[in-house]
């Protein structure tokens, strides 16, 4: 049975950021980072600059679902704040490496289902 293509609206589809700033001044302290950057990881966050993560969601509702299941691991110490912002917000943002400026990420090209 051929698949539906879906195309996705940039004013529907959304990135979800996770950005944090969690202590490592310990080694107990070091091991909760290093779990949860893995758990960002294997919900399939990518990192964008240091303590900040991105993931494109085709929905807000699915953004909701991936929220939830990260806040699920969250450490027990430090600070994390969840950003959604539109596909559309996202293509606007201007990003430099020193002078020169470089390319958004984009989403990817084919939505997936778990």
């Amino acid at each position: 049975m051929p698949r539906k293509r879906v195309n996705l609206s940039e004013y529907r589809s959304v990135w979800l950021f996770a950005m944090f700033d969690l202590p490592v001044d310990t080694r107990a302290a070091r091991r909760n980072y290093t779990r949860f950057r893995k758990d960002l990881l294997r919900e399939g966050f990518h990192m964008l600059q240091f303590s900040v993560y991105a993931r494109f969601c085709g929905c807000e509702e699915r953004a909701h679902v991936i929220r939830t299941r990260v806040h699920a691991v969250l450490p027990p110490d430090g600070q994390v704040r969840f950003v959604m912002i539109t596909d559309r917000q996202f293509g606007k943002m201007e990003v430099y490496e020193g002078k020169t400026r470089a390319e958004t990420e984009k989403p990817p090209p084919q939505l997936s289902f778990f």
